[in-house]
């Protein structure tokens, strides 16, 4: 299994929105892809941050059942939406895709 996690930095403001209602707008856009992409076990995002090094306003965990499937998941036209909107309201992103076995 690939666990895929990123964690962003929001623009203040952006899209006519505050990082807040816009961290609030792309949980709803990227948890929407549940079951919706193969190979994609789960996916949840918070922006309930309780403490981070280095700050963040949002944080994705997604699993995947190997690399292809993560890989597909990257390149899918609707998770491809969702990047969009991330490129218009995010100051920073930060990755890390890990193997757990099991």
């Amino acid at each position: 299994m690939i666990r895929h996690i990123v964690m962003w930095t929001l623009k203040e403001e952006a899209e006519g929105a505050t990082a807040r209602e816009n961290a609030i707008k792309l949980k709803k856009m990227l948890e929407a892809l549940n079951g919706r992409i193969e190979g994609l076990r789960s996916l949840s995002v918070s922006y309930d941050i309780l403490a981070a090094d280095p700050e963040c306003h949002l944080v994705l965990c997604s699993d995947h059942d190997d690399i292809d499937t993560l890989d597909l998941y990257q390149g899918h036209p609707e998770h491809q939406q969702c990047v969009a909107f991330v490129k218009k309201v995010a100051a920073g992103r930060k990755v890390l895709d890990c193997v757990f076995e099991g």
